[in-house]
């Protein structure tokens, strides 16, 4: 298969509260949820276009169990098996982010600071999905 056969990918995550992950993605990342919302005022799947073909869907970790199939669990809340990565443009933006998550509920893992990879930092969603947010250090060449 080659890249394109590919027309997107889709990160899916388990989540406890629809309106909070909502609200969460919302006002830290400025991501809109897709679709018509629900009684519940959701939309359903609650998903975002994250990137041209690149979508993310929360699901409530019940449905999230059932996908999955008899014979795997959801892992704990606060087991990582993926780091999610944000590349912006800014020093700033990545202060700005981190700040979002902050007044958010989001738990701050890392504070924004220069590592050999570039300026980062690292958040976690009120599920405790880890976010770095990151400027990449310029590519140099040898």
């Amino acid at each position: 298969m080659s890249s394109g056969d590919v027309d997107g990918i889709v990160l899916s995550l388990p989540i406890a509260d629809r309106m909070r992950a909502m609200v969460f993605y919302r006002e830290v990342f400025g991501f809109e949820a897709l679709g018509e919302p629900a009684e519940d005022g959701v939309p359903e799947p609650l998903r975002f276009e994250i990137g041209e073909r690149t979508r993310l869907m929360l699901i409530p970790s019940g449905g999230f169990g059932w996908v999955l199939g008899e014979g795997r669990e959801v892992a704990p809340a606060k087991s990582h098996e993926v780091l999610l990565s944000l590349t912006v443009g800014a020093h700033s933006a990545v202060d700005d982010v981190i700040g979002r998550a902050r007044r958010a509920g989001g738990e701050i893992v890392a504070e924004p600071q220069q590592q050999p990879w570039g300026y980062t930092g690292v958040c976690a969603d009120l599920d405790g999905h880890l976010w770095q947010v990151i400027v990449a250090a310029a590519a140099t060449s040898s």
